[in-house]
């Protein structure tokens, strides 16, 4: 699973071909959550409330790249990087 992004100790992955909703996956520590790109809600996992607030705040400044990116990765084409949050 390609990492997009990394900041403050949370990287951010994406899976090629992984199934609907668009979504990315988050990691911080032990604690992984997955992410739908177009509400950039929580759907699965969970974060603490300060890496929750960090990735969603990320992901608002970045949702047409994490949109073309799962675009990419559904059709198997190289992922590039995203900024980290700063």
């Amino acid at each position: 699973m390609p990492e997009i992004s990394r900041f403050f100790g949370i990287t951010i992955k994406m899976f090629f071909g992984d199934h609907t909703p668009p979504h990315f996956h988050a990691e911080y520590g032990d604690e992984k959550a997955v992410f739908d790109i177009r509400n950039l809600i929580m759907i699965n996992g969970s974060l603490s409330s300060r890496a929750l607030g960090l990735v969603i705040e990320w992901a608002s400044q970045h949702q047409v790249e994490l949109l073309d990116l799962w675009e990419r990765a559904s059709n198997q084409q190289e992922l590039y990087k995203v900024p980290p949050l700063k």
